[in-house]
């Protein structure tokens, strides 16, 4: 299995209709091991591989939209605040960003590169920068 760092193609396509409200919509992250398979093709939120442990809990955590859409020359962003699992023990590869108020589809797949891990430690999602060249959604 692999993941792939992407925005869903079904996503973009709700986009266009429409389907997500970042300035209203609740958005979450959970947490995959690396035998999930997440990537263009992921449509929705998934327990197969979630990761599982100490302090964390099945569907992951809500996000904070900290940037509403807007944009930077010809790209549309959006972006989350920070999240945290404190005191968990986690092994994550991935991460799958969703909808909650809409179904649980899918917005974004994150790769971390390798497996990431806490031991009763803080687990923590950085998001990049929110601008036009590094917010995790982006629309060029």
């Amino acid at each position: 299995m692999a993941i792939t760092q992407t925005m869903p193609t079904s996503f973009k396509v709700e986009v266009l209709n429409g389907v997500h409200n970042f300035s209203s919509d609740q958005f979450k992250i959970a947490l995959y091991t690396s035998s999930a398979a997440l990537d263009a093709t992921t449509t929705v939120y998934s327990t197969s591989n979630e990761v599982s442990g100490s302090g964390y809990s099945a569907g992951g955590n809500n996000l904070t939209v900290s940037v509403n859409p807007t944009s930077g020359g010809t790209t549309a962003y959006a972006s989350f605040s920070n999240t945290s699992w404190p005191s968990s023990t986690i092994t994550a590869r991935g991460a799958l960003i969703y909808n909650a108020s809409k179904s649980n589809r899918a917005v974004a797949v994150l790769d971390f590169g390798s497996d990431k891990v806490s031991t009763a430690g803080d687990f923590t999602v950085v998001f990049p920068a929110a601008n036009s060249t590094s917010a995790i959604v982006r629309i060029a």
